[in-house]
């Protein structure tokens, strides 16, 4: 995996939860505390959305904390914040380990 994907990652997942978001009128973060206390959806019909809500949830927080390791890994190998940018803008491949 490299910081690319995990940002297309991240990118796809909070496009993801906007839908929920908007569908429902609450933020994500308040549903997944809801969802984790064991809140159940008042309509049958809404099960599979708070599911996947959730889940997307629970692999976005897991992405952001990867690209924080990744970023915090990069910052300590290199003498500035700029030679990562340049890395970047240049949309150099940069492994992240596992």
């Amino acid at each position: 995996m490299t910081l690319s994907d995990i940002l297309q990652d991240i990118y796809a997942l909070e496009d993801e939860m906007r839908n929920f978001e908007r569908k429902y009128g609450l933020l994500s973060e308040t549903l997944y505390e809801s969802y984790m206390a064991g809140d159940e959806p008042p309509e049958d019909a809404w099960v599979r959305d708070w599911t996947a809500w959730a889940s997307a949830y629970k692999v976005w927080l897991r992405r952001r904390e990867q690209y924080k390791a990744a970023v915090r890994a990069l910052r300590a190998k290199t003498t500035t914040f700029a030679s990562i940018v340049e890395r970047t803008a240049r949309h150099e491949s940069i492994p992240v380990p596992a």
